[in-house]
C-alpha cells in the first residue's frame, strides 16, 4: 500500500479513514489530530502547566510524548495502585520514559498516602475494584494538580474509551452522565480543568504511534479487570466497527456535534467542600472519603447538632451501602 500523503511505502492502515501512511506521515497525522482537538476545544494555552495522568499504558505515554513535542510544559503523575507485579512494571516503564525525555514525574503511592491499595479496596469495600480504582484516580489527580499549582489535568482517554462510555450511558439513559461527557471539563471551585486530547484517535492508532516512536509501554491488561462492564461495551463497539469502519467516530463525534447540545441544559448539582478533606462534593462527605472510611473501618463523624444530622449523613451514605458505625447512627455491633 502507498502512503496517502507522500505516496511512499505505507506501514500503518487506518481503515476508518480508508487510508494508509508511512511512518513519518502517520506520526505527523497523529500529532495533527491532537493539535486539532486541543485547538477546537480550547484545551490548553501555551502558558498552562499541564499534569498528565500516566499509567504506563500506550495512551497516556503517547499523550505525554505528543504534548512534550508540541512544546507544552507537561509533567507526569503516576499513581501506584498496589496491584503486585503489574504496578511495579508500570512504575518502571513510566520512570524510564520520564528519564528518556528529561521530563518531571510526580509519584503518589495510594497505600502510603491514603492507607489502602486497590486489591484491598476490592475485598473490603462495597464498590467494585474498578470503581474504587477510577474513583481514587480522579480524586488523587485533582488533589495533586491543585497542590502542585497545575492549570490542567490531561488524561489519555481515546476514541474507543469515549465511544464505549457513551454507549453504556445511553443504554441506561443516564442523562446526567451523558450531559457531563465532554473532551473538556472546565475548572470549578476546587476542581482543576480536565482535558482528553486523544479523543479523536482510536486505540489502534495510539498503539501504532507508541510502537513507531519506540515507546516502551505495559501491554498486558490489569489483572483485576476481568468482568469490567466497560470492556463489554468496547467489545460490542469493536464488533460493529469491524463490519462498518468509522462507526465509533461517527457515534462519538456525532454526539459532540449534534447530541451533546441537547443535554447541556441538564441541571448540575451544587458542590460544597467535603467535611473531611475539603474536596468538592454534592453531599457532606465526598465519595472518596466515604469509600476510604469503609475500606479502613473508620468512623465518619456526624455534626454535633444531634440525631437529625445523623439521619442526614446516613441518607447521603446510603448509596454506598456503608455500615452504620461509619457515620455514627448507632453503636458498633
Amino acid at each position: 500500500m502507498k502512503c496517502r500523503r507522500c505516496r511512499g511505502s505505507a506501514v500503518v492502515e487506518v481503515r476508518r479513514h480508508n487510508a494508509a501512511y508511512c511512518r513519518g506521515c502517520f506520526l505527523h497525522v497523529t500529532r495533527a489530530q491532537v493539535e486539532r482537538a486541543i485547538r477546537s476545544w480550547a484545551m490548553l494555552r501555551p502558558s498552562d502547566r499541564v499534569l498528565v495522568a500516566v499509567s504506563g499504558g500506550k495512551d497516556s505515554l503517547a499523550l505525554w510524548d505528543i504534548l512534550l513535542d508540541l512544546g507544552y510544559r507537561a509533567d507526569g503523575l503516576y499513581l501506584g495502585l498496589g496491584i503486585g507485579g503489574y504496578s511495579e512494571r508500570s512504575a518502571e516503564v513510566v520512570r524510564a520514559f520520564a528519564a528518556s525525555r528529561s521530563a518531571t514525574l510526580r509519584e503518589v503511592d495510594l497505600a502510603e498516602a491514603y492507607g489502602f491499595d486497590v486489591p484491598t479496596a476490592g475485598r473490603r469495600g462495597s464498590r467494585s475494584t474498578c470503581a474504587v480504582c477510577g474513583l481514587s484516580k480522579r480524586y488523587v489527580f485533582n488533589r495533586e494538580a491543585l497542590e502542585g499549582g497545575y492549570d490542567v489535568v490531561a488524561t489519555g482517554h481515546n476514541l474507543d474509551d469515549e465511544a464505549a462510555t457513551l454507549l453504556g450511558n445511553t443504554l441506561r439513559w443516564q442523562t446526567d452522565a451523558i450531559a457531563r461527557q465532554s473532551p473538556v471539563l472546565p475548572a470549578a471551585d476546587g476542581l482543576v480543568k480536565k482535558v482528553k486530547p486523544l479523543f479523536r484517535l482510536s486505540e489502534l492508532e495510539t498503539a501504532a504511534y507508541a510502537f513507531l516512536r519506540g515507546i516502551d509501554y505495559v501491554v498486558e491488561e490489569c489483572p483485576l479487570v476481568a468482568g469490567n462492564t466497560q470492556l463489554r461495551y468496547k467489545q460490542a463497539m469493536n464488533a460493529i466497527e469491524a463490519g462498518s469502519p468509522g462507526t465509533k467516530a461517527q457515534f462519538f463525534l456525532g454526539y459532540l456535534q449534534r447530541g451533546r447540545p441537547r443535554f447541556e441544559g441538564a441541571d448540575r448539582p451544587e458542590l460544597e467542600p467535603c467535611a473531611r478533606c475539603g474536596q468538592p462534593t454534592t453531599g457532606r462527605f465526598c465519595a472518596f472519603c466515604r469509600a476510604r472510611a469503609q475500606i479502613l473501618g473508620e468512623r465518619l463523624e456526624p455534626r454535633a447538632s444531634g440525631a437529625g444530622e445523623d439521619r442526614q449523613v446516613a441518607e447521603e451514605l446510603a448509596e454506598e451501602v456503608l455500615p452504620a458505625e461509619l457515620y455514627g447512627a448507632g453503636p458498633r455491633g
